[in-house]
């Protein structure tokens, strides 16, 4: 493992998390490693990167079960890349090339004594373990859940609740994760994303409140002030706050998406969904109906009323689309 902790950027799909992660690499200490636990292939299913059968979306990762992933993780946040692997499972010209840039970018990071940083939405359920277990710091980032809601509707995604309830160890640490069960069968898009945002912040305050090492930010705060935000990022993760992290960051949120090109698209041997944006102007585009933005305060209102997070109609925004939300091949399920 490398002497200075590995970075971990989780959150739930459609939260930012690429956004996120992609701005903490402009520190240049930094090798941006893109879902390791994705059961899809790509990014996932590398072993390469990270030699360990992923059999659940949102993998549950505790003391009880960890035996395979600890060994697996201590390598890829050590960048060491298992070539041998990687040839035995893909070898067709894409994964050809995705080895190429994993394994050089790896080696290279280990010579210059840089860090793995993971963006991983399904690492969201194990982030205690990244933080006690690996020492990573871990950033959960945190999105409105009406934006949510509104990203997941617009993109057609419904959560299979089999993946979270066939997960026993998951059950016995956060039993409430049963309440997704009453979803079996729903067709409701926006329902359904209002109760995995509500499930999935109790896991994340859970954690958060007994784990040393795990830092929650709101998304809609980072959009709004985005140097002031990530400069208290740089700093938490241990990273340098210099000149050129903040040009580059400033030049990737005061992007102007226009003409063809698309704001979100799964492109690149990493298949990451970041582009360049106007993070303010992210912030002021209306994501649901009224009826449907109600609706899901009213679902999560329990939720954020036991957190203390501010009255629905007192946040920043009531409802948020950001650019990070054009059609994509789903990465939960429909």
């Amino acid at each position: 493992m490398t002497a200075e902790p590995p970075v971990l950027v989780t959150g739930l799909p459609r939260s930012g998390t690429s956004w996120v992660g992609r701005m903490l690499t402009a520190s240049g200490r930094l090798v941006y490693v893109n879902e390791p636990l994705n059961p899809q292939r790509p990014p996932g299913r590398s072993p390469g990167v990270l030699d360990a059968s992923v059999t659940h979306r949102f993998q549950y990762i505790c003391p009880g079960n960890e035996t395979p992933w600890l060994a697996a993780f201590s390598r890829t946040v050590a960048l060491r890349y298992n070539w041998l692997a990687e040839i035995r499972r893909n070898h067709g010209p894409g994964d050809l090339a995705r080895m190429a840039k994993y394994g050089t970018a790896f080696t290279a990071g280990r010579l210059l004594a840089r860090r793995a940083l993971l963006d991983d939405p399904f690492a969201l359920l194990s982030a205690e373990w990244f933080a006690g277990r690996l020492g990573c710091r871990v950033v959960v980032v945190v999105r409105d859940p009406v934006s949510f809601a509104g990203s997941w509707r617009r993109l057609g995604w419904r959560v299979d609740v089999r993946e979270l309830l066939g997960q026993p160890l998951l059950l016995r640490d956060h039993p409430y994760v049963a309440e997704l069960g009453a979803l079996a069968g729903n067709r409701d898009v926006v329902t359904g994303a209002a109760m995995v945002w509500k499930v999935a912040r109790r896991v994340t305050d859970t954690v958060a409140r007994r784990a040393a090492g795990i830092k929650v930010v709101r998304y809609e705060d980072l959009c709004a002030a985005p140097l002031d935000g990530f400069r208290d990022l740089f700093d938490w993760c241990g990273l340098p706050w210099t000149g050129r992290a903040a040009r580059r960051i400033t030049a990737a949120c005061t992007s102007s998406c226009s003409g063809s090109r698309p704001s979100f698209a799964w492109t690149g041997l990493s298949r990451t969904a970041y582009r360049p944006m106007d993070s303010r102007r992210a912030l002021t585009v209306v994501s649901l109906p009224h009826e449907d933005a109600a609706r899901v305060r009213a679902l999560v209102q329990e939720r954020e009323a036991a957190v203390g997070e501010p009255h629905a109609d007192r946040l920043p925004v009531a409802g948020v689309r950001c650019p990070l939300d054009s059609p994509s091949p789903p990465a939960f399920g429909k």
